[in-house]
């Protein structure tokens, strides 16, 4: 993988506010930190946690105290180069997804060829060599460009009733033109994967592809505070047997990457910033394949307000907060290998989701069984803020 500051950090990286997260191998457990020009800066002492600094009023003040303070410092060019030489190796420093303990959640059929693209899956059957063949059908049967149909509105409504009488109504059309957005869970709490790590493909699955998409983070009021990037590693054979096996598509070791880091909106970078993202995919396997892929956020069916509020509000609320992904527009139909079977994951693949103003988030593709297991939860995170605790942090640095 080629992990360099350059591709990691965004174009702009000296207005924008970054905040992530460091494995510490001097206290064996996680940091919050945020970028200062060519260093981390340890944000410990301040909070704890991701979740507890963006639940504050003013994380901006906080992030203003750290730099300006005598926190602890890292390079972030040798975190890097550590990094690349050892993948999820806890003796070195290396940074972890970017969020901690908020909720992971994920919005599905947020735009038109996405939505086509599981309406096939399901038509598959999971079997996709039928893909060609079932795309002709289905938009043959849409009748043409979807874009621009508000899910929810009167016209959504007509084209339901055309779909129902042709025999063409599905579970995924609902929630793409219907009232309701698709709400998940995408992943569980800790168990985000970040920039520089392995992502998983399991042995069940034979056709799979990276999901592209914006992650909002938003705090325990339902404010949205910032974004990042995210994978939303799809597994396309086994959601199509059955929209029940969801869970197993979508929530299994290494599934969910989030990174590099979640950029705080401020003066540089705002929420309409945030609207108008383009989001590039490039999937480079070792067999010399190359994949291209955009993911336009300003073609959302609908705004991310609406997202969010299908997942916050009287009805479901997130203490720590929440991550989610806002849904993908790409949608990888183009075949890899032999004609009409599309594209698949192969293992050692390395894939790059960038964006000039979010960073570059960097994973390579393994079998999920071969893995290291997940074995750092809340538990174990509780243990180390106890054993850490900001006022000991505090005590030690003034006796130093």
């Amino acid at each position: 993988m080629n992990l360099s500051s350059s591709t990691l950090l965004p174009e702009d990286a000296t207005a924008a506010l970054l905040i992530g997260r460091l494995w510490d191998p001097a206290t064996a457990g996680p940091r919050p930190v945020m970028v200062d020009g060519d260093s981390l800066v340890d944000l410990f002492g301040y909070a704890g946690t991701v979740s507890e600094l963006l639940n504050g009023e003013q994380p901006a003040v906080l992030l203003e105290m750290a730099r300006s303070s005598d926190a602890r410092r890292w390079s972030l060019a040798d975190v890097i180069r550590g990094m690349s030489g050892s993948t999820g190796n806890n003796e070195v420093p290396h940074l972890l997804a970017p969020i901690d303990l908020q909720a992971v959640k994920a919005c599905g059929v947020t735009f038109v060829d996405s939505m086509v693209e599981r309406v096939i899956e399901e038509r598959c059957g999971g079997d996709f060599t039928l893909a060609d063949q079932m795309r002709a059908q289905v938009l043959d049967a849409l009748g043409g460009n979807l874009a621009g149909l508000r899910p929810g509105s009167p016209e959504a409504a007509r084209v339901k009733e055309v779909l129902v009488r042709e025999g063409f109504w599905s579970q995924y059309l609902e929630v793409g033109i219907g009232p309701d957005p698709e709400v998940f869970t995408k992943a569980p709490v800790l168990s985000a994967v970040g920039a520089g790590a392995r992502i998983g493909i399991p042995s069940f699955s034979s056709w799979n592809n990276p999901e592209p998409e914006l992650v909002l983070v938003v705090d325990n009021q339902g404010r949205i505070r910032g974004c990042t990037l995210g994978n939303d590693v799809n597994l396309r054979d086994v959601e199509g047997r059955s929209a029940l096996l969801l869970g197993m598509a979508k929530d299994n070791n290494g599934s969910a990457a989030i990174g590099p880091f979640v950029r705080l909106f401020n003066d540089s970078y705002t929420l309409d910033d945030a609207r108008q993202e383009t989001i590039q995919l490039t999937v480079r396997g070792r067999d010399g394949y190359t994949l291209n892929g955009t993911n336009s956020v300003k073609r959302l069916s609908r705004p991310f307000e609406e997202l969010v509020g299908a997942a916050y509000g009287r009805h479901h609320q997130y203490p720590d907060g929440f991550a989610l992904f806002t849904g993908t527009l790409f949608a990888p139909n183009e075949d890899r290998d032999a004609a009409g079977m599309g594209f698949t994951h192969k293992f050692d693949d390395v894939v790059e989701i960038s964006s000039p103003r979010l960073g570059t988030l960097t994973n390579m593709v393994a079998p999920t069984e071969d893995l290291e297991p997940w074995s750092f939860g809340i538990g174990h995170l509780l243990e180390y803020l106890l054993a850490h605790s900001r006022r000991n942090e505090l005590s030690g640095r003034a006796g130093a």
